[in-house]
């Protein structure tokens, strides 16, 4: 019997002759008999129903057919040689049992047809006609003959494996072979199917179809007690280990995991009872060997999670997470076999961290599951391995451009790329799918992510700036560490992030993001730029970006209060800087100022620059909600107080910290005055305020001030029982009340929002309060009388000037009746607070206009429009051009509350609007030109025979105005013609298209300023969408049924 490891002697020969693969078939179908119906589903078991008559009556037929026949020669003596060389088979054929003698035979001549193709295979292949696709190879079976194939070997391995297969998967012993034959047989048969294995035509099928029957077999003769193996040597129990370890390398691994994971634990259905000890801890051995093999780990998540979808249903999905949480679980846990747990690791990290990058985008979420659990599990069991062979490797593109990186730059050229765009897009897509998907806030994973989220930050400030797939991953992860980690810690990550702190290491200095090709970002090497100017304006554009992109970031942390306690860090180092401007000296003033002093001093302005920079955004981006609860409305006003105690308003900045100071004592009176529902918890918060509500009282220069803080200090510990007439009016000059109202909020409504409004920055707060002497008599926004209002819209402090503004616009709007009645008088007011310096007055001026003109057209629109003509003289050209511009602005929110009922008012608008296109200011002329467009985009088809004299006025400027932003406004007007008519340009500019065609390929030819030639371009751009919308229209598929009278 040939060895099972060794390659049995090609018995035909490569040039002598031997039977055709035909042949050997038919010999196979002769012995079986003919197949029935259902055969080519059948299992290998099926093929022992055959009856020992009819295998007898086979085997003779076979060979007489073998000994009788001419044709049959070269089989026989290739059968006979076969035999010789395996003796178990030769005795098997020639014994009394029917069943194990047509194994036998099977077996036999299944080795003859092995010996054939493989010689076959071996001939030189004739060479293929020119033109002609090339012949098969000379070992080609057809779709019959590897039916019949298929066919043998089922039944070889029913009738000479599978009966001799140990009890648990064989028949029992009242159906197996004789006592102490089991062993020998199955040597004998498995031996050959292993030698038929070697030889791809055969073991393909072989192997795809009873894998698992040979793996079991080896593993009994291999590794199975001795009382299984009777009649079998330790030197063949050795080629059983060799052909075990042989045919797991060469199948596909995913198989061979799946395989060994069904003979670990039968199903029932298999084996009534569970699989024996040795075979689970052989099997165990087995797969942890496939584990550590090259590429193991992915073999062996293959193997487990084939055939699952990923989930399809709330159940399914949760089963396929279990499972996939499973797996992670195992690969997580260092096998027994495996001496060191850190080369355990060493070999298995890289392999998970690969898991996340399968672009299969069947299991690719699979993997990316499997991977995220394993990470875990290792962070969790294994911390130190975990974070030097996984977390480091999975963020070192993110180190790498960290300033806290060991770079040596100064080898590298300016524009080297440190970090490529596809590896920088991978790691953040990786820690997305580890950190935020995985969603364990372990202090292992916080730790190690800190570090990089400096880099995280830039790439997500450097998104928003550009058009790239990195902002949403990148928001996510600075989301996610910010709402998991300790608010401490989160704090002082965002101040590190903000520039106040180190705590965060940021973008390597010599570095800078590249917009990538694909969407993404690289890191390179910066340029050094020469030009200090440039330098310098290109740091404050990016301190800038990262302030706005910080604010923006803090806009989704509201609801946490993370917004609200920055916030208020942010005001305490407000404080903290202006007591160091107070103690360190000016070495620029001083004599005798050394360099490092002078450098401190420049860093503690910047500094100071840095977090007036930070209150101010914070003010105006996240200001709605900033505040949540109670405390953080404490902790605003103590951080507010207590700078007004340390240093009291005077010097060049004393108005805006008085009226902040109002501003907060005013919010404190609404809070006690009922604006929020107050329970005794939130007194006793309130309390903190007391001892700084003293101080102020005792030592603020301003008696107002000190009477008011007073009040409040008395209003706070009698829980507001006892609350002096101060109160109410600094209340009510902050909530915008009448005397007598209050303005409670409903049961269980967060005090956020009244906090808010009174903390969002400095330029609100001038608007609330007019200074700290004012506080307790500040003027309230809505007097009793009209008359007193308009008595406001003249006070000297713009806050009550514009507060009075506003009240006036809202009588108007309400139509109230004494309203309607002084409505000149009200005209005449507004207008001359349009002329006011102030921007919360004359915008408050100009909507109050606004509003008047829209609900009194016919009398206010001729007014606007003489002074919108009148042309000034004098020392006094700029002030009125600036004035005209703000009517403009007026008669444009007029333009857009009529709607189509402009255009009763269309002419002496169009001529108000050219004579201003004419005007010698070149600002007034560009602001007439906007407005004019935005006029005809609203008048649409309306425009009639005026579009001749808009068309010239257009095209003269266009053509000669000598300013860039003039003509610039003109082509605008274009763009803003052509879009507002859309489909139906063709029908109102059929006389005008041309010209206004051949201007705007002029000005995109000829024109030296870029913006003009941007909306040249984008109005040729509209006029080609609207003519071929007219030349090509949309073609709809439509059915007419017509009923026949």
């Amino acid at each position: 019997m040939a060895a099972l490891t060794g390659s049995a002697p090609d018995m035909a020969g490569g040039a002598q002759p031997g039977p055709e693969p035909a042949r050997v078939l038919e010999a196979l179908e002769l012995l079986l008999g003919p197949p029935a119906d259902s055969d080519s589903a059948a299992e290998p078991g099926k093929e022992r129903a055959l009856c020992p008559e009819t295998l007898r009556r086979s085997a003779a037929a076979l060979e007489e057919r073998l000994s009788g026949e001419a044709g049959w020669a070269a089989l026989r003596q290739l059968r006979t040689a076969v035999l010789s060389r395996a003796p178990a088979l030769a005795a098997g054929v020639a014994g009394p049992e029917p069943g194990w003698a047509a194994a036998c035979g099977l077996l036999a001549l299944l080795l003859c047809l092995k010996e054939r193709l493989a010689a076959l295979a071996a001939a030189p292949a004739a060479p293929a006609a020119p033109g002609a696709p090339p012949p098969p190879g000379a070992d080609t079976l057809s779709v019959g003959q590897e039916r019949a194939l298929r066919r043998a070997l089922r039944a070889a391995v029913g009738l000479g494996l599978l009966p001799h297969l140990p009890p648990g998967l064989g028949p029992g012993p009242a159906l197996g072979p004789p006592p102490g034959s089991r062993g020998a047989r199955l040597f004998a048969a498995v031996a050959a199917l292993v030698e038929l294995a070697r030889l791809p035509a055969l073991g393909a099928p072989l192997l795809a179809r009873h894998l698992r029957l040979l793996l079991f077999g080896l593993c009994a003769l291999g590794h199975g007690p001795a009382a299984l193996c009777q009649g079998v040597s330790d030197a063949e129990r050795a080629q059983c280990r060799e052909a075990l370890g042989d045919i797991l390398d060469r199948v596909y691994q995913p198989l061979a995991v799946q395989e060994l994971l069904v003979l670990q634990g039968q199903p029932k259905q298999r084996c009534p009872g569970a699989a024996p000890g040795w075979l689970r801890r052989l099997c165990g051995h087995l797969l942890s060997e496939r584990l550590l093999r090259p590429s193991g780990v992915q073999a062996v998540v293959r193997g487990v999670l084939e055939g699952t979808d990923g989930g399809a249903g709330a159940e399914a999905a949760a089963l396929d997470w279990r499972k996939c949480d499973a797996v992670g679980k195992i690969l997580a846990a260092c096998p027994q076999q495996c001496l060191s747990l850190e080369d355990y690791y060493r070999q298995v990290c890289p392999q998970i961290l690969d898991l996340l990058h399968v672009q299969d985008k069947v299991s690719a979420r699979q993997f990316q599951r499997v991977a995220t659990s394993t990470v875990l599990s290792m962070a969790r069991e294994q911390p130190q391995l975990a974070e030097r062979l996984l977390l480091q490797p999975l963020l070192a593109p993110l180190r790498r451009g960290s300033e806290a990186a060991e770079l040596a730059l100064q080898d590298l050229t300016a524009g080297a790329v440190l970090v490529p765009e596809a590896e920088l897009g991978s790691c953040v897509e990786d820690v997305l799918k580890v950190f935020v998907v995985g969603n364990d806030s372990s202090s292992l994973l916080l730790g190690s992510l800190q570090p990089v989220l400096g880099v995280v930050f830039s790439l997500y400030s450097f998104a928003r700036q550009n058009v790239s797939y990195l902002r949403s991953p990148c928001q996510d992860i600075l989301l996610w560490f910010l709402e998991k980690a300790e608010r401490e810690q989160a704090l002082a990550v965002l101040g590190g992030l903000a520039g106040l702190s180190s705590h965060v290491p940021t973008l390597h200095p010599r570095c800078q993001l590249q917009v990538g090709s694909e969407g993404g970002a690289a890191i390179v090497v910066q340029e050094t730029i020469s030009d200090e100017d440039e330098a310098l304006y290109q740091k404050i554009s990016l301190e800038q970006c990262h302030v706005e992109s910080l604010v923006e970031l803090l806009s989704h942390c509201q609801k946490s209060g993370l917004a609200g306690d920055f916030f208020i860090h942010c005001l305490k180092e407000l404080t903290q800087v202006a007591a160091e401007d107070e103690e360190a000296p000016n070495p620029a003033v001083e004599p005798g100022g050394s360099l490092l002093e002078l450098e401190q001093e420049q860093a503690r302005q910047g500094r100071k620059l840095l977090v007036l920079q930070l209150v101010a955004a914070l003010c105006q981006g996240v200001s709605d909600t900033v505040f949540t609860d109670i405390e953080q409305v404490q902790q605003f006003l103590a951080a507010v107080l207590q700078r007004a105690c340390a240093h009291p308003a005077r010097g060049p900045g004393a108005a805006a910290e008085a009226q902040t100071l109002a501003m907060a004592m005013g919010l404190v009176a609404a809070v006690l005055g009922g604006a929020v529902q107050l329970g005794s918890s939130d007194f006793a918060v309130l309390k903190r305020l007391v001892p700084l509500l003293e101080e102020l009282s005792r030592s603020y220069p301003e008696p107002l001030t000190q009477e008011l803080a007073s009040d409040l200090r008395i209003a706070i510990l009698t829980h507001g029982a006892c609350s002096p007439g101060s109160l109410g009016a600094a209340a009510h000059g902050l909530l915008g009340t009448q005397p007598g109202t209050a303005a409670r909020s409903p049961a269980g409504t967060a005090p956020g929002p009244p906090a808010h409004r009174d903390g969002s920055g400095t330029e609100q707060s001038r608007g609330r309060a007019p200074g700290a002497s004012a506080a307790p008599r500040a003027p309230s926004p809505a007097p009793g009388g009209l008359q007193e209002l308009l008595e406001s819209a003249c006070d000297p402090q713009p806050p009550a000037r514009a507060a009075a503004l506003r009240r006036l616009a809202s009588l108007v709007t309400q139509r109230d009746p004494e309203a309607a009645r002084l409505q000149e008088k009200l005209l005449q007011v507004f207008l001359e607070n349009v002329q006011h310096e102030d921007a919360f007055v004359y915008l408050s001026a100009i909507q109050g206009v606004a509003l008047l003109s829209s609900e009194y057209p016919e009398r206010i629109l001729p007014v606007l429009l003489a002074q919108y003509e009148r042309p000034a003289q004098g020392k006094e050209d700029t002030m009125a051009a600036v004035t005209r511009m703000k009517l403009g602005e007026v008669l444009m929110r007029v333009t857009r509350a009529l709607g189509d009922m402009v255009f009763r008012h269309r002419e002496p608008l169009i001529r108000a609007f050219l004579r201003g296109a004419r005007d010698p200011d070149g600002a007034l002329r560009a602001s007439s030109l906007s407005n004019l467009g935005e006029l005809c985009q609203h008048l649409g088809f309306q425009l009639g025979a005026i579009v001749h004299e808009v068309t010239c006025c257009v095209t003269a400027i266009a053509r000669t105005d000598p300013e860039a932003e003039v003509r610039r406004a003109a082509v605008h007007v274009v763009v803003l013609l052509l879009r507002g008519l859309s489909e139906k340009v063709t029908e109102v500019l059929r006389d005008v298209l041309r010209d206004l065609y051949r201007l705007l390929k002029h000005v995109a030819a000829a024109e030296r300023d870029a913006a003009a030639v941007l909306h040249a371009q984008l109005a040729l751009e509209e006029l080609d969408a609207a003519m071929r919308r007219v030349l090509f229209p949309p073609q709809s598929l439509e059915k007419k049924i017509v009923v026949l009278p």
